[in-house]
């Protein structure tokens, strides 16, 4: 079994910069690189999307400026979990309160 090789959001960002500021060819910049072609046509949508302003969903952002906007957007998704939490407990301990 082969195993699985995992690279840099910087590695995957001068890569795709290889086509899109380089002018290289898919081809060219695949073996330049070593990674397939498809591999390098998906790192080079996604930083052409990045630098449009999409931030991508399920993958680790390639450009600084989308992987502060991950880490902010999971700081705050952890930050609502919290409140959330601290919501029920209040909740729970002026139920018990009323009680006794």
């Amino acid at each position: 079994m082969r195993k699985r090789r995992s690279f840099t959001p910087d590695f995957k960002q001068e890569s795709a910069c290889l086509v899109l500021d380089q002018g290289y060819k898919m081809t060219e910049a695949s073996r330049a690189v070593g990674v397939g072609e498809s591999t390098l046509r998906r790192w080079v949508e996604q930083l052409r999307a990045e630098r449009q302003g999409t931030t991508p969903v399920g993958s680790k952002a390639l450009t600084a400026e989308q992987r502060r906007i991950q880490e902010l957007e999971a700081r705050i998704k952890r930050i609502e979990r919290e409140k959330d939490i601290l919501k029920k407990a209040t909740a729970l301990l002026m139920s018990d309160s009323m009680r006794s």
